[in-house]
């Protein structure tokens, strides 16, 4: 199997599971016990901590809160910040995981007022857009750094900066960008920021919520004392430590790792422009993660061609994983201003950092042959 859909989870590296099993075997006490295992325990996650504030440029480990997952870190950054804020508005976009859209909806049925952003066509949320929706009662900004179907970057520094300068707190959804993208939280202005372990080759279960220091949000949920007495339950420290390891070999390889992910998905775009007719770029050319590209392939619907993508050993995606299955068309793609049969004609694919450009060339070949094939039984092609 070629393994082309890493936006939506990735394999866990060999040294990631090295860096796991001690803990699994021999480092299990409760992090919250007394007695010696319990300590060691207790440092290991503090590691872990300290690993994650620094690839993200915050001043002070004690502003990183390890969580089960992206989608509980979205949640408890805006219901947590809404439920202390003065005002009643927050500020979000349209193009939005839905883990951010969701609790949104939420919001608004509890009273509270939400305006959503419109992207450009390339999907692009600006700063500009955003300060148009500002009011006197705005209380909270949350535009994600990098969109998880299209992968396009948005303006996050301006985004940051127009909140500070308004006094309303910034929290951006940076599952996708984290460990892909240079992060820097104090320049970037930034207060809240959510992160997911099994986007960067960690486990799935385990994620991070950024709280600046001086920043106060609600409790998501009641128990125990853990994480400051901020996020109650057992610690998972095994997946903890994975996560701050994979965190930390993500920064150091960077550089070349971008470089090295950009130049296949610059090769997979010529070749598929090259040699398959009738092909569109659903996103923003310039600002894009390194490894995420959305094909529109018209007369060639993405069930049909995710079905048969995977007969011949590829796996690709048609968004968002956490709406597969779904029957409806991407609110990402519609947001953009595609229509509905456009939508439903796109197909993700996501490279990362086990991927090799022989694999590319392979994965072209046998999208060529299945866009083609689908495209000669079509009766509307």
């Amino acid at each position: 199997m070629i393994y082309f859909d890493n936006a939506a989870t990735t394999k866990v590296r060999p040294e990631v599971i090295e860096s796991m099993l001690p803990v699994l075997s021999e480092e299990y006490g409760n992090p919250s016990s007394l007695y010696a295992m319990g300590r060691s325990a207790h440092s290991l996650i503090e590691k872990a901590r300290k690993q994650v504030a620094s690839a993200i440029g915050a001043k002070l480990p004690r502003e990183i809160f390890f969580t089960s997952c992206g989608t509980e870190s979205d949640n408890w950054a805006i219901t947590g910040a809404m439920a202390l804020a003065k005002g009643k508005h927050m500020i979000t976009s349209m193009v939005e995981h839905h883990a951010v859209l969701y609790t949104c909806e939420r919001l608004e049925e509890q009273g509270f007022s939400v305006s959503y952003v419109k992207p450009d066509k390339t999907g692009r949320i600006t700063a500009e857009a955003v300060a148009k929706e500002i009011r006197e009662d705005t209380a909270l900004i949350s535009i994600m750094y990098a969109n998880n179907e299209v992968g396009t970057v948005n303006e996050i520094a301006a985004i940051g900066k127009l909140a500070r300068e308004h006094g309303i707190l910034f929290h951006t959804d940076a599952v996708q960008a984290a460990g892909h993208l240079p992060i820097d939280v104090e320049a970037e202005n930034i207060d809240l920021l959510s992160i997911s372990a099994h986007k960067f080759h960690a486990p799935k279960g385990v994620g991070a919520l950024y709280i600046r220091d001086g920043v106060n949000i609600a409790k998501l949920m009641r128990g125990g004392a853990q994480e400051r007495n901020q996020r109650p339950g057992t610690e998972n420290t095994a997946s903890i430590v994975a996560m701050g390891t994979a965190l930390s070999l993500a920064v150091s390889e960077m550089q070349e790792e971008t470089a090295r992910i950009s130049a296949m998905r610059e090769h997979l775009e010529k070749r598929i422009f090259a040699e398959i007719p009738d092909v569109y770029l659903n996103g923003n050319r310039e600002h894009r993660l390194p490894g995420t590209v959305n094909f529109r392939f018209p007369g060639a619907g993405s069930d049909a061609v995710l079905l048969s993508l995977d007969m011949e050993g590829l796996a690709a995606s048609g968004g968002s994983a956490c709406s597969a299955g779904a029957a409806e068309a991407s609110h990402v793609l519609l947001a953009m201003g595609l229509s509905e049969s456009e939508a439903k004609h796109s197909i993700r694919l996501s490279l990362g950092h086990m991927n090799t450009m022989e694999e590319v060339d392979q994965a072209v070949e046998i999208l060529k042959r299945v866009v083609l094939r689908i495209r000669s039984i079509s009766p509307v092609y």
